[in-house]
């Protein structure tokens, strides 16, 4: 017989007690009605969450190993909670009743954790879940759940994991003007990317996808309609843990397409995504983008997407980019900035073959041959009154530099390059330098239009050089002889919300020389000069005429150009030009005094008279006084100072230019 002491015997008791408790306590949990645990448990979340829960119909419990822990907390199990038709309210200003509604939900519950009066859930499955997101006008959510601040509970709840299972998510987002539904269900095999993006492109392992996606809806009242898949574990404390998502979505004329993964989906930290993405034009992408880009032709572009999400600084890169406008390429990097006063894209673009019709838009012509129903004109008038469309300005900044090395164009049209900086800071759009090859020269100048004035100013700085005649009119065979140049400067000033405002207010002065060039009426009219196609054809008839040099400056003050220069030396004849142009009229006001050189040219000895206006010019013999006036003029030398149009004046082919001695010669015929 053993005899023990009595601090024995009091030990053993004491453990006979405490595993008789904890035996009492398993039998308690294991034979339990948890049914009637559901008022004080629903009591509980509800509390905790800030929203009326609601266990409708059983209540289980089962137990489980903790997975992954070691030592003595292995040892220690978990209770599972299983719970059928449990739903979550909405608040009072939500269009539906509930926030989630559920067939069945499975809870972990750990139980160290309720010591501290926290129910900490290291995982929860959802099955056939209802969920249905909404965000107000005003920024408000139904998805943050969180106690009510007048009756805190010193409970709280922690969640680690989201198991996805068959359901519906609506969304409804009056900011983003979102109405849509997805529904869920599991992924068997994952879709074949190869179909969906550049074969290229890497793909997120099958296996990888625990769940697959429809929705259909609308997104800013253009129907919306994709499908796509998505990871299975939602882990919302593992922030480094990657989210693959891969998805096939149709946002009205959009199309895009997503694969690669999200990190920390809770918050958006980051992507890491292959995009792929076509519209109908660029424009289209600001609603979805916030990106405010030009009307263009249709696109498509596949890169890959990286981005770095903070509430106040996230950056976007897509890089290496490929894709088409139209029938043209582009290549490139682009990042897309939010921190700073205005979110921010810069990067850099090229195109190794540019199609100038996709072009067009980005310099201000339609997209068409014809012209655009947005064009609007009053009748009688040339100039359009469109407004300038300077809303989406403010939006964003820019600082992006586009190349274009080879336009694609109809032989006619001698432009063969282009260069641009496109600069948006605060509302004002800058192209400095803009550049472009054009006919064995160069067309260069700088831009600016303050879109944050009303009305918007605009400053122009042109400046041509080196453009051979011959290559300005390529289809003209006259001119496939001639080997003279055209050099030109303007630099001007305005104000206007539209493009026939603009010019009414124009300030500034240009400036043009030309030697050794062929004129007529056919040239004319295929440059589109209207006006000087009649005057020639009055002067001299269809013959092509042979030009020395042609010399022009005005000086333009609020839309009107006012001719200090404005001359012409052919071999037959020399003749000025004075008067004006009305832009902000368009009217046509100009005396023409032609100077024959010998009688081979008998008509020239009669001035001619421009009147009328831009749609309708009449042209006409000067009469009585304004012949007489006509008579009095000498040439080139009339009209002075020549000295800004010297500096332009450069020889072609390595042939002496006349305008200089031109000049000369009428400057001591003036003295």
């Amino acid at each position: 017989m053993i005899t023990m002491n009595k601090p024995a015997r009091i030990a053993v008791i004491g453990a006979a007690i405490v595993a008789a408790v904890m035996a009492l306590m398993l039998t308690v949990l294991l034979t339990w009605d948890w049914d009637r645990s559901r008022p004080w448990l629903n009591d509980k979340v509800s509390q905790a969450i800030g929203r009326d829960f609601a266990i409708r119909g059983h209540l289980n419990l089962s137990w489980h190993r903790p997975p992954g822990d070691t030592g003595w907390r292995s040892t220690l199990p978990w209770p599972r909670f299983t719970a059928s038709d449990v739903v979550i309210t909405n608040p009072d200003w939500a269009r539906q009743p509930n926030f989630a509604a559920l067939e069945q939900i499975d809870v972990d519950i750990a139980l160290l954790p309720l010591l501290r009066q926290q129910i900490a859930i290291p995982s929860i499955t959802l099955v056939n879940p209802a969920v249905d997101l909404e965000r107000r006008a005003d920024g408000s959510v139904n998805w943050i759940l969180t106690p009510p601040a007048d009756t805190p509970s010193a409970w709280t709840l922690t969640l680690d994991q989201i198991r996805f299972a068959s359901g519906t998510v609506a969304l409804t987002d009056q900011l983003k003007k979102i109405d849509a539904v997805a529904t869920i269900r599991p992924a068997g095999n994952a879709v074949e990317v190869g179909a969906l993006l550049d074969k290229d492109a890497p793909a997120v392992a099958a296996s990888t996808y625990g769940f697959a996606f429809d929705v259909s809806g609308t997104y800013n009242k253009a129907a919306v309609k994709g499908s796509g898949k998505f990871g299975g574990v939602l882990s919302l404390t593992d922030t480094s843990r990657p989210f693959p998502l891969q998805t096939d979505l149709r946002v009205g004329d959009s199309h895009i397409v997503l694969d690669g993964t999200i990190t920390d989906p809770g918050n958006l930290a980051a992507l890491d995504l292959q995009l792929q993405l076509a519209s109908g034009s660029m424009a289209h992408l600001y609603p979805l983008t916030g990106v405010a880009l030009p009307d263009t032709p249709p696109f498509s572009t596949s890169g890959h997407l990286t981005g770095r999400l903070r509430k106040s600084d996230s950056v976007f890169r897509y890089e290496q980019f490929t894709g088409k406008v139209g029938g043209s390429d582009l290549a490139g990097t682009l990042t897309y900035s939010t921190a700073g006063a205005r979110p921010k894209l810069a990067g850099a673009v090229r195109s190794e073959r540019l199609l100038f019709a996709d072009l067009a838009p980005l310099v201000g012509a339609s997209k068409t041959a014809a012209p655009s129903a947005d064009v609007r004109l009053v009748p009688g008038r040339a100039i359009p009154v469109t407004p300038f469309r300077t809303d989406r300005w403010k939006a964003m900044d820019a600082d992006v530099k586009f190349v274009g090395k080879q336009i694609i164009r109809d032989a006619a049209l001698p432009v063969n390059d282009v260069s641009a900086h496109v600069i948006m800071n605060d509302g004002v759009l800058t192209l400095d330098p803009l550049a472009f090859g054009v006919a064995g020269g160069t067309l260069t100048g700088k831009i600016a239009l303050d879109g944050s004035a009303d009305p918007l100013r605009g400053k122009f700085t042109i400046s041509a050089r080196g453009l051979r005649l011959k290559q300005l009119f390529p289809s003209f065979e006259p001119m496939k002889t001639s080997f003279g140049q055209v050099n030109g400067d303007a630099s001007l000033a305005a104000t206007g919300n539209t493009p026939a405002a603009l010019a009414a207010t124009l300030d500034g002065e240009l400036r043009m020389l030309l030697n050794d060039g062929v004129m007529s009426g056919t040239l004319l009219e295929q440059a589109g000069l209207n006006v000087a196609n009649i005057v020639v054809g009055k002067l001299f008839g269809d013959t092509p005429v042979k030009i020395n040099c042609a010399a022009a400056e005005f000086i333009v003050r609020k839309g009107v150009l006012d001719s200090r220069v404005f001359a012409l030396d052919t071999t037959d004849a020399l003749i000025n030009v004075d008067g004006t142009v009305n832009l902000g009229t368009e009217h046509l006001d100009l005396n023409v005094h032609p100077q024959t050189k010998g009688f081979r040219v008998f008509s020239l000895r009669s001035p001619l008279y421009v009147k009328g206006t831009f749609k309708n010019p009449q042209v006409g013999v000067a009469m009585g006084a304004l012949a007489v006036r006509g008579a009095a003029v000498v040439g080139l030398g009339l009209l002075n100072p020549f000295a800004a149009l010297l500096a332009m004046v450069a020889p072609s082919d390595n042939s002496q230019s006349p305008c200089p001695t031109i000049i000369a010669d009428a400057n001591k015929r003036m003295k």
